[in-house]
């Protein structure tokens, strides 16, 4: 028997056994972003923890949310965004956009690592955000790395893709890294397509296959 065929029986034997397991979906999911999806090989890889390390303070990190939440009521699908700062700013955003969204309010680190916790055992949301780009290294510092790789089991099992959205590099279970070199100010914002002036590199990725060299920079 071919080995493709053999996948074929046990994926059919697992359905039958388990027809409540979450079904295995596509390998990326498409941002609509092009300097990002260009980047990464055609979308956010499932199944895994991507982190995007924003450095500078402006550098596009709510802009990318905005996008997101967007193309989640484009695609027609539930995201959640765990705000670990209590800092997201829904303006900009109709209430059509925002019926895709489960927004979790945080004001410590650790309170959003527990939604996270919570949230991918339940499996229902083809996108989480954990955005912890406002709280503090001292605060970050104390989330044990133990936690990063339970939530990248979990993610693993949901066939999730989870976003972490850091300002320096923390994540170790992290399957791919992304930074965002940008540096925005007033006159950036006020552009009418000021999200594609993203820069974008591809610090690591486990996935060279799909995603090519590492260290790709996108602009």
């Amino acid at each position: 028997m071919a080995a493709s065929a053999k996948i074929m029986d046990l994926r059919k034997l697992l359905a039958e056994r388990f027809p409540h397991a979450p079904a295995t979906p596509p390998t990326g999911l498409v941002t609509g972003l092009p300097f990002l999806d260009q980047a990464i090989g055609g979308g956010l890889p499932r199944g895994a923890i991507t982190e995007v390390i924003s450095p500078r303070k402006s550098a596009g990190s709510a802009s990318i949310i905005h996008a997101l939440i967007d193309g989640a009521y484009r695609d027609n699908y539930f995201m959640t965004l765990i705000d670990g700062r209590d800092s997201f700013d829904p303006c900009g955003l109709n209430n059509a956009l925002l019926r895709h969204l489960l927004w979790v309010r945080c004001l410590k680190a650790s309170e959003g690592i527990k939604a996270a916790d919570l949230l991918l055992r339940d499996a229902n949301f083809p996108l989480v955000i954990i955005d912890l780009m406002l709280n503090s290294p001292e605060e970050l510092r104390k989330i044990p790395q133990t936690n990063w790789y339970r939530l990248q089991r979990l993610v693993e099992w949901a066939a999730t893709v989870c976003l972490v959205l850091t300002r320096y590099e923390m994540v170790g279970s992290a399957q791919l890294k992304l930074v965002l070199e940008s540096s925005w100010n007033l006159e950036t914002l006020e552009k009418q397509n000021a999200i594609s002036q993203l820069r974008i590199t591809v610090k690591r990725s486990h996935f060279r296959a799909e995603l090519g060299s590492q260290g790709r920079r996108i602009s």
